[in-house]
């Protein structure tokens, strides 16, 4: 059954909501600014039990915050942004359940399956994550890197996730058009996924209320979890409360 999956997003040294698309070197577009850090919200998850959240740093200077996180909840939160074969192991000692890795599998621009091979063998399966956050093109959607400004060639589909699961525990797929923008959930994706993904996947993109939670259940039949950020009363939002979310969650767990 579809849960609600927590967020800490990590910009610039602060908690931050932002519009996905519109991150780049210079800064992003920013829907809210916390007065309180990392650990304040990996603390508020652990009194809730909001199991398999994930902190993402959005560029540099955000290591000290990320790392409060994992050390007030340890085994309790995920941790991506800038993960490779080099920092990975320190991320799971510092208290990470899992890495989650996105523009290190590209070389180039083409998926590097000696990469992935490579960071398998530090985290093994079990504690890898594949983050596939994605642009839709023409053809469907493709992977971005790169904060989400290189859109490779590699589509997500039910091929690619078929092939990919072979080698992570879980899947995150940002539908970075719509992120942040509190307009509505990619219902196309979230049914691609629900149909075509082998292994626990969590969608984040365009939540906005409570019933986005319910069709992100309905449309994928129930396989696909779904992140809630801008729209969250927690990070200034207006559209759901935590304590909806949380309710959610353990009604969904009966």
């Amino acid at each position: 059954m579809t849960q609600f999956r927590p967020c800490i997003d990590l910009h610039q040294g602060q908690v931050k909501q932002i519009v996905g698309g519109s991150l780049n070197d210079k800064g992003a577009d920013t829907n809210y600014v916390s007065p309180y850090d990392a650990a304040y919200y990996a603390d508020l998850y652990r009194q809730h039990n909001l199991t398999g959240g994930h902190v993402i740093a959005l560029g540099p200077g955000n290591k000290e915050q990320a790392l409060k996180a994992l050390s007030t909840w340890p085994e309790g939160l995920q941790f991506g942004g800038g993960v490779n074969d080099q920092n990975a192991a320190e991320f799971i000692e510092a208290g990470a359940s899992h890495v989650i890795v996105t523009s290190y599998l590209f070389e180039g621009g083409q998926f590097s399956w000696e990469r992935l091979e490579t960071i398998k063998k530090i985290t093994g399966k079990e504690r890898l994550i594949l983050d596939l956050s994605c642009r839709r093109t023409e053809s469907g959607w493709n992977i971005a890197t790169d904060r989400w400004q290189t859109v490779t060639e590699t589509a997500v589909d039910a091929e690619t996730l078929s092939a990919l699961s072979e080698h992570c525990a879980e899947f995150l797929i940002h539908a970075a058009d719509v992120e942040g923008l509190q307009a509505g959930i990619d219902q196309d994706l979230v049914k691609l996924l629900g149909e075509a993904c082998p292994i626990p996947v969590t969608y984040a993109g365009g939540a906005r209320s409570l019933e986005d939670l319910k069709l992100v259940d309905q449309l994928s039949g129930g396989k696909v979890d779904l992140t809630i950020g801008s729209a969250l009363d927690i990070f200034g939002g207006s559209g759901v409360t935590l304590a909806e979310c949380i309710e959610w969650n353990q009604q969904q767990a009966k």
